[in-house]
Order: C-alpha cells, then structure tokens, then sequence
C-alpha cells in the first residue's frame, strides 16, 4: 500500500454534523448552517462552533447566548439556504417556527428534533474563524425522538456534510456497538 500526501488545506474530518446555529440580531431571529460543530468536554457538557466572519457573530458576541439546532433530512433545503444567504440581507426570522427557553437571545427551531440553548462559556479567536464554546442551559426534542429515555439518532434522521466535495450525506445503521466490538482483541 503505496501512501502519499495530499494538500493539508482540504482535509476535513468526516462526516461534519450539519447544524442551524441562531442567535438574535437587533431583534430578530437568525439562523446560519454550520458544519464545523462538537461536543468539546464531558463535564460540564460543552459545545463548539466555528464561524468565520458571518453576520450571526454580531448577535452572539452582543448577547453571549446562541441556539445548536439539529435539522432533520426534510430540512436539508432550509438549511442549505440558510448557509446560502447572510442574515444582514435576508431576513431568515420567519423561515422556522421559532421558540424560546430561559435564555431570550437563543432562538430555537421548533421543527428540528433537538435544539439546544446556550451561553458562551469561552471563545478563542483564530486567523480566520472564531471558536465559541457554548454551555447548554436547555435542551429540548420530543418523546418520539427517544428510546429508552435517550435520543435516538435513526429516529431524528440528521444529516451530515463532507468537505471538499460539499455534499450532504444521511444517516445510515449502526454497524457495531462502541466500547464492545473490539473486546475480542484484548489479551
């Protein structure tokens, strides 16, 4: 197996989970799609984004408040467009059922099986991107989006992106089960 190097600049970890990322901006809601999203730390549980120079930074850097919304595949357009068009020209307030918890600068999408409010635990500032480490406040889904009292990621039908080739790829089935499969090769 003959390996070689490729350019560095479009390697991407695979696949990204595609997320709505909200924040309220002079008073309206505003969503932008993201792709590069993470859970970052156990405990307490913390979550990271990274924006470039987006229109949605102005409202979490003004509030220190943003929403993670995990789209399902029936919201895939939605959520291209809304990676499509900046919220400084496009009002995008009206294209979900927007709601709100404790925190008033988190918008959330009704019609996305998990949204998840937040406060901005730490940022970092990076030569292109700016890193926002949110803490959740809030969660939220529904009943049929779990079993056994835990989300349930074929009930939600999340939808994930590649890069470089920008493509959206569905959710497929499990293949094996985590900290199980490899028990076999302990000796």
């Amino acid at each position: 197996m003959a390996k070689i190097q490729i350019d560095g600049n479009h390697v991407f970890l695979y696949p990204m989970p595609m997320v709505l990322v909200g924040a309220v901006i002079d008073g309206k809601a505003n969503f932008m799609a993201v792709g590069w999203v993470s859970r970052v730390n156990m405990k307490p549980p913390l979550f990271s984004i990274a924006l470039g120079h987006h229109h949605t930074n102005k409202g979490i850097e003004e509030h220190q408040e943003f929403s993670i919304n995990i789209p399902d595949v029936s919201l895939m357009e939605k959520t291209d467009y809304c990676g499509l068009i900046s919220g400084e020209k496009h009002d995008k307030s009206r294209l979900f059922e927007v709601f709100y918890g404790e925190l008033k600068h988190a918008p959330l999408i009704a019609q996305c099986p998990v949204s998840i409010a937040c406060t901005v635990y730490t940022k970092a500032k990076l030569p292109f991107d700016t890193l926002y480490i949110g803490e959740p406040k809030e969660v939220f889904t529904e009943e049929k989006y779990l079993t056994e009292k835990k989300l349930d990621v074929q009930k939600m039908k999340p939808f994930t992106l590649t890069m470089p080739d920008n493509n959206y790829w569905s959710v497929g089935s499990p293949i094996g089960k985590a900290w199980s499969v490899g028990k076999g090769l302990k000796t």
